[in-house]
C-alpha cells in the first residue's frame, strides 16, 4: 500500500469514528454534600423512567460508594491505614482497659473535652462508654445543636471496662460548658484554665457573668490527681465553613495558654457521617473520603493544629446498636488521647518526683 492510499484509508477511519454517537454521561448530585458523580455511558434510546421521575434500573436511595464509576468524592487509597477488623476492635479494647497513667503519683489520666456548644463533647462521651458498655447508651446529658450550652457545670465521667458490674478504668473524660468566640458567649478563658490547673471542683456550675472565685470551693494547692492531663478540642465537621471568625481567635488563645501549661493538645472532628455520605452508610470509609480529608485540612486551620494531631469520630446519636466500624475508630480516638496523657506524665513526672 502507497503512502497516498494508506492516507485515503486514515481518513476515512477517522470519518466513521467521527460520525459514531458520542457517548453520553449522567451527572448525579449527592443531597447534603452537593458533590457530584458521573454516571456510565448510556445510549441515544429514550430511557424508561419510575413514576417518580428517576430511571428504572437505578435504586434512587442508593448511597454512592466504591461500586460508582467514577465518584469524585472518593480517593484511590486511603490517607490513613487502620486496621477494621473485630480482631482490632478487641485489641483496643483491652488497650483502654489495661491502660495505667505513666506516673506514680496519679491512678487515672483526666481528659477535658473543649468545644463550640452543639460539637459533640458530651455525645462523645456517651458514645465512648456505650462501646464498653455493649449497647448505645446516653449517660453524659446531650443537648441538640442550638446556641446555648447544655451542659453548664464540670462532670467527670470514668469510662468502666465491659461486663456487669465493671470496674472503671484509669481513663477520666471530663465535660464542661461550651466555648464561643469570646468570654462573653460561653466558657471563659480564665475558667478553662481554673479547670486544666486543678482549682475547680467536680460539679462546679459556670455562668459567663460569674467566673470561678476562690471563696467557692476553689482549690488552692491543687496536686496532679486534680489537674487535667490532656486536653481534647472538638468541632463539628458539619459546622467548620459556619463558625464565627472569632472561635479561630478563642481557639489560638486556648491552644498557647495550655501549651505554657506544659499540658498537651489534640483534636476530634466529629459528626462526619453528616458531610459524607459514604461515611454515613460505612464509618469504615472516612479515609477515603476526599470531603474528610478537606475538612480536617479546615479544622486544622480553624485551631491552628496539624492534622496529625485530628482524629475523626462518628458518634452515637440516632442509633440504637453499635457498629464494630464505629466503634474502632471511637477507640482509635481514645488511643489518640491516651497516648498525649502519657507524654504529660513523663514530661512532668521529674517535677513531682520532686516536689512530693
Amino acid at each position: 500500500m502507497n503512502s497516498r492510499s494508506g492516507f485515503a484509508q486514515l481518513l476515512n477511519q477517522a470519518k466513521e469514528t467521527n460520525e459514531k454517537p458520542t457517548p453520553s454521561f449522567s451527572l448525579s448530585v449527592e443531597p447534603n454534600t452537593g458533590l457530584f458523580t458521573i454516571g456510565k455511558p448510556t445510549d441515544d434510546k429514550p430511557q424508561e423512567k419510575n413514576k417518580d421521575g428517576t430511571p428504572k434500573g437505578i435504586n434512587k436511595d442508593r448511597v454512592v460508594g466504591k461500586d460508582s464509576w467514577p465518584a469524585f468524592n472518593l480517593l484511590e487509597t486511603p490517607w490513613r491505614s487502620v486496621n477494621w477488623t473485630s480482631e482490632s476492635r478487641k485489641e483496643l479494647m483491652e488497650m483502654v482497659e489495661s491502660y495505667k497513667p505513666a506516673s506514680g503519683a496519679v491512678s487515672e489520666a483526666r481528659v477535658l473535652l473543649l468545644g463550640p456548644v452543639g460539637a459533640g463533647k458530651s455525645s462523645f462521651i456517651s458514645s465512648v462508654q456505650s462501646v464498653f458498655s455493649g449497647r448505645v447508651l446516653n449517660r453524659a446529658m446531650v443537648g441538640s445543636s442550638t446556641s446555648a450550652s447544655f451542659t453548664k457545670k464540670l462532670q467527670s465521667f470514668p469510662i468502666r471496662r465491659s461486663g456487669e458490674n465493671s470496674d472503671p478504668t484509669a481513663l477520666v473524660l471530663c465535660d464542661i460548658m461550651g466555648i464561643g468566640d469570646g468570654d462573653s458567649t460561653g466558657l471563659s478563658l480564665y475558667d478553662a484554665l481554673c479547670v486544666i490547673k486543678g482549682h475547680v471542683i467536680e460539679g462546679h456550675q459556670f455562668s459567663a457573668e460569674e467566673p470561678v472565685r476562690s471563696d467557692m470551693g476553689f482549690i488552692k494547692k491543687p496536686s496532679l490527681k486534680d489537674k487535667i492531663h490532656c486536653v481534647v478540642f472538638v468541632v463539628d465537621a458539619s459546622k467548620i465553613n459556619t463558625y464565627a471568625k472569632g472561635l479561630s481567635t478563642t481557639f489560638q488563645q486556648l491552644r498557647e495558654n495550655i501549651s505554657s501549661l506544659g499540658v498537651h493538645q489534640v483534636a476530634l472532628l466529629t459528626h462526619v457521617d453528616e458531610v459524607c455520605t459514604v461515611t454515613c452508610r460505612d464509618a469504615s470509609q472516612v479515609y477515603i473520603s476526599r470531603n474528610v480529608q478537606q475538612l480536617m485540612v479546615k479544622a486544622g486551620e480553624l485551631l491552628g493544629m496539624a492534622t496529625s494531631y485530628i482524629i475523626p469520630v462518628r458518634n452515637y446519636s440516632s442509633q440504637l446498636d453499635l457498629d464494630e466500624s464505629t466503634d474502632i475508630l471511637l477507640l482509635k480516638a481514645v488511643d489518640h488521647i491516651l497516648q498525649y496523657a502519657d507524654l504529660y506524665f513523663r514530661d512532668s513526672a521529674v517535677d513531682y518526683k520532686v516536689t512530693n
